[in-house]
């Protein structure tokens, strides 16, 4: 079956730990504090910790390979920043992320945040 103008894709939730930015910090040589330390993070005047922005870009973009089937068919992508994905300290439990839905380039949604908590065995 062929996609059409208008079917959208299945959604999908991606989690976000702490430890998810440590990682990425590693593999891409980003260190930069306000991805790992709360204090320096708010001291600069961010609400918390916030994502890198590349691995927001390739998380978000998961839902197109998923759906593609092959991440090498994406032959093209770009994107704009709106907002920090925020990543508390209750990544153990849960995270609040911050959400961002567009049509045709247009902001659908305004001050989007979800919060997300997982239970145990889940």
């Amino acid at each position: 079956m062929s996609p059409k103008v208008g079917d959208a894709l299945p959604s999908q939730e991606f989690p976000i730990a702490r430890a998810d930015l440590v990682r990425y910090a590693g593999a891409s040589g980003d260190f930069n504090p306000i991805h790992w330390n709360e204090r320096f993070a708010k001291n600069v005047g961010l609400p918390d910790v916030i994502a890198h922005g590349m691995f927001t870009m390739a998380t978000a973009v998961r839902v197109v390979t998923d759906w593609v089937g092959d991440p090498g068919a994406v032959v093209e992508y770009g994107v704009r920043f709106t907002r920090p994905v925020i990543v508390s300290d209750a990544d153990a439990d849960g995270a609040t992320l911050t959400v961002t839905a567009t049509v045709n380039g247009e902001t659908v949604l305004a001050k989007a945040r979800a919060v997300v908590r997982w239970r145990e065995g889940g």
